[in-house]
């Protein structure tokens, strides 16, 4: 994309920093917490992950748009984020499923983006300071007035924005995983296991994994209650992904606590690891700068290393784990935990993505392991 043709934009940080690059995208001004994903690919896939609703995400990888968009990459039924940044944009994709480019679909979304900046100082700004909020704008380009308004904007500790993403109506999904992009070994056998999706933010690729492995799946919203979700009778409860504080989805956590004592196979994601570690007695805290990317090593119980996707911003407090929850994984870049189970019933969880839209495939393993689990209680 010419640097000539395009409308100036500028990137303003909590901490004062400003940078001037180029608009892509949709014109105006937005506010949010600015992280940074390490991936090398899967753009699509992380901007419409509802786990990233209220952030500005920031992509190391330099080119972004090469590929364009294709309505089956979507996670969600659109673009989440607040805001992208990107060095180089991409403006004609070279890719025989692309439907459209990038930039013309951040515009139809209403997405501010800005390109053109040094992205490597931006990510170490980040790492060093930690996650802050920030402003793009391509209207309001007096730094000093955009960062007043970005006084305004509330820290992401604290805010519920699940509330935001969930599921508005219950529904049954049963999408498999495509057969081209079908990756597992896995025998699957007929749907003979009801699933009920506790919805904090579900990625779709996610539920056609469930699908995959035999599974019928009544995904539910959020606020759903306990003996509305009991009374479809599940095999198992699945617990999704989502954004915002998990310590602030205070009714989310005090229906999985009522769940729990129904003793059914719950298996949860990221948020949903986060949700039921709180419902177990547990404590979680915010990260300085997150886990984004698709590298992530985890492991510790079978003394093997997985490679995962990772996608969050808070994580369980090691330290407020009761006596009968057992860690499983550890990050092994800054040892946090990353996977935990309880020592006498079938829960069990992982901070990553599994089902790895976009990233390695190393824990699909995951979803089998909660069919197991839930025949062997069935």
């Amino acid at each position: 994309m010419s640097l000539v043709k395009a409308k100036p934009a500028v990137l303003v940080l909590a901490d004062g920093t400003t940078y001037e690059g180029c608009s892509f995208g949709a014109t105006g001004t937005t506010f949010g917490e600015v992280v940074f994903n390490t991936g090398m690919t899967g753009y699509q896939e992380v901007l419409t992950d509802p786990s990233y609703r209220g952030q500005v995400v920031t992509f190391t990888y330099p080119e972004l748009g090469n590929t364009g968009v294709t309505p089956e990459d979507e996670e969600s039924g659109g673009p989440q984020v607040k805001g992208a940044i990107a060095r180089n944009i991409a403006p004609r994709p070279s890719n025989w499923r692309s439907t459209q480019a990038l930039p013309d679909y951040l515009k139809q979304h209403n997405v501010v983006g800005i390109y053109g900046i040094d992205t490597r100082d931006l990510t170490r700004r980040l790492r060093v300071s930690g996650a802050m909020n920030g402003a793009i704008s391509t209207e309001v380009l007096d730094t000093e007035e955009l960062l007043r308004q970005l006084q305004e904007t509330p820290s992401m500790e604290g805010q519920n924005l699940v509330k935001e993403v969930t599921t508005t109506e219950i529904y049954e999904w049963t999408e498999a995983t495509d057969s081209h992009w079908e990756f597992s070994n896995t025998t699957k056998s007929d749907v003979d296991l009801t699933v009920v999706a506790v919805d904090f933010g579900v990625k779709r690729n996610i539920l056609r994994r469930l699908a995959s492995y035999g599974c019928k799946v009544i995904v539910v919203p959020a606020n759903t209650p306990a003996e509305k979700i009991l009374s479809y009778n599940p095999d198992g409860i699945f617990l999704s992904n989502g954004p915002g504080d998990p310590a602030a989805v205070t009714e989310g956590i005090a229906t999985v606590k009522d769940i729990l004592k129904a003793e059914k196979p719950t298996f949860g994601i990221c948020m949903g690891h986060q949700i039921l570690g709180l419902s177990l007695g547990a404590e979680t805290f915010k990260l300085k700068f997150g886990h984004r990317g698709l590298n992530q090593p985890a492991g510790l119980k079978q003394k093997q290393i997985e490679i995962t996707s990772q996608n969050h911003g808070f994580a369980i407090t090691e330290e407020s784990m009761g006596d009968n929850i057992q860690i499983t994984h550890l990050n092994l870049n800054d040892r946090t935990v990353a996977g935990l189970e309880h020592k006498e019933l079938p829960f069990f969880s992982v901070q990553y993505h599994p089902e790895a839209s976009p990233g390695p495939h190393d824990a699909d393993y995951l979803f089998d392991k909660f069919v197991q689990t839930m025949r062997e209680h069935k």
